[in-house]
């Protein structure tokens, strides 16, 4: 983009490539100077609005270009229903990178709505999520379903003036009661990035049945149809296509990927129509509503990501002490999907965990990182020659080799924390030195851990664990009632801009 809009104390953290920036503390006197007449544009429905990257399958991200109709078409859709109007108040918890933030961020503002947006530390720790959907006076709050379950899991018992918004992920039934009984209303969300944000709407209104994604929003299609693009029969399974204003133009320089995906509309006159092949496995139910059944391929979303595994599988390959690997998702415990490599050893000797958690961090966000490594002597296939995903054993409980070596706990405040830890986990061992992440564990773990700890030290934030993932380092913040070592601190925080450069950089190479 060749204009910025900044403040001047930012200037100096753009990158140098050229970029425009207007200073808008510095040079308003200058823009106020400017007429009121109408600025000339070049803009039209089909010009381009957006472009947001998402995963993938090997380990190329793809940039999926949106169209001005497209996210017009979106928002007026979103007007009507799940609906919106001037005297709502719209919590904002979702980061810019997650394409579904454009309804939270756009839709007050074409409707003259409050919006609140929650601070990075309030948006992870769901205690202070809690206590700012009470203090903001919400009424509309989008997330996904993880998010909606660490709110549950830290006490929160809703607010019956509140539109629950859920997506990014499958809705489980059990977690469609528990939000019902806390909301006003309840809505499942479904889209794909490639065709704006949502592409379906449902109000939930019982949990005894499986979540339907429901029906298409305005100006879109939804079909369910066979390898022949032939529609299928209520009840039988098939891939479903989106058709309608709000596809994407495609690919950004990817003709052929843009030409499979999105492919021409064979129940449109329009010579132009297309429809793009989410992928997803869904089928019609009599009363006309769709049921998404999983995935065609084996992409899956955790936590709200979407992730192409075979993008991780691709990056575990690189490494020198892997022959052959797999990666799925696991669900052992209801609500905590998580991802666990298979992986089979390229010499005798297995290569440690640690090795492949720093060869995997250096490519890929934190989202996409297994929380288990599982060596195996082969790969379970069937007959036919195909990996035999079903064969797949789950993860034992043991320790993994990790780089930092086993100390056990030195005290009792230490001991009762690897024991809080443990359960978490669910591992047997964990040493003081051992980091909370790389024994696998993840943010929705994480509450419990925070609520554990409540029960003796009930001012600890949960923004805390995150800057001490180590047994050690909690129990030495915890001793000093909370207060944080100026020193430790420093050294943290080098590390979190050495982390943050590093993404950066990495960002950066795979756009180029």
């Amino acid at each position: 983009m060749p204009v910025v809009l900044t403040q001047h104390r930012l200037v100096g953290s753009l990158p140098p490539n050229g970029i425009e920036a207007i200073c808008i503390d510095r040079d308003w006197d200058h823009a106020a100077q400017v007429g009121e007449g109408v600025v000339a544009t070049s803009t039209n429905p089909h010009s381009l609005a957006y472009m947001i990257y998402t995963s993938g399958s090997t380990g190329r991200p793809k940039g999926v270009q949106i169209p001005h109709r497209a996210v017009v078409n979106f928002l007026s859709s979103m007007r009507r229903e799940p609906g919106l109007i001037s005297t709502d108040v719209l919590l904002a918890v979702t980061t810019l990178s997650f394409d579904i933030a454009a309804l939270e961020l756009y839709l007050p503002l074409t409707i003259g709505a409050r919006l609140v947006i929650a601070s990075r530390e309030a948006a992870h720790d769901a205690t202070k999520l809690a206590n700012l959907l009470s203090s903001s006076g919400a009424t509309v709050m989008q997330a996904t379903p993880a998010t909606w379950r660490l709110l549950i899991a830290a006490g929160w018992r809703g607010n019956r003036h509140l539109k629950i918004l859920c997506g990014g992920e499958a809705l489980p039934s059990d977690l469609a009661g528990q939000l019902l009984t806390r909301s006003a209303s309840l809505w499942n969300m479904y889209g794909p990035t490639e065709t704006t944000v949502w592409s379906a709407v449902h109000q939930v209104t019982t949990d005894k049945n499986p979540v339907v994604i429901g029906r298409p929003i305005a100006n879109t299609q939804l079909y369910v149809l066979d390898q022949q693009l032939n529609p299928v029969p209520v009840g039988v399974p098939g891939e479903l296509h989106v058709g309608g204003v709000g596809l994407a133009r495609g690919y950004w320089r990817r003709p052929e990927l843009t030409a499979e995906k999105f492919i021409p509309d064979p129940f449109s006159l329009a010579s132009d129509a297309r429809l793009y092949k989410t992928g997803d496995l869904a089928r019609y139910l009599p009363d006309g509503t769709i049921e998404c059944l999983g995935r065609v391929d084996y992409q899956v979303k955790i936590r709200g990501f979407r992730i192409e595994l075979g993008e991780i599988e691709a990056t575990l390959q690189q490494f020198p002490g892997v022959r052959e690997c797999v990666v799925i998702a696991r669900e052992d415990t209801p609500g905590d999907k998580r991802l666990v490599s298979y992986l089979v050893p390229a010499k005798e000797r297995q290569p440690a965990t640690g090795d492949l958690l720093s060869h995997l961090r250096q490519k890929l966000p934190e989202h996409m990182i297994p929380s288990a490594f599982v060596v195996l002597n082969s790969i379970p296939r069937t007959p036919n020659g195909k990996v035999d995903r079903r064969a797949l054993p789950a993860p034992d409980q043991t320790r993994p080799e990790l780089g930092a070596i086993f100390v056990t706990p030195r005290n009792e405040l230490e001991a009762s924390i690897a024991a809080i830890w443990q359960r978490a986990l669910r591992v047997e061992q964990v040493g003081r030195n051992d980091n909370f992440f790389d024994l696998g564990g993840h943010s929705l773990l994480l509450v419990q851990v925070h609520s554990a700890l409540l029960n003796t030290f009930p001012a600890v934030a949960m923004l805390e664990l995150f800057r001490y993932p180590t047994i050690k380092s909690l129990a030495e913040y915890l001793r000093q009632g909370g207060k944080n070592h100026s020193s430790s601190d420093k050294a943290r925080d080098r590390a979190e801009s050495r982390r943050l450069a590093l993404n950066r950089n990495r960002q950066r190479r795979l756009q180029s």
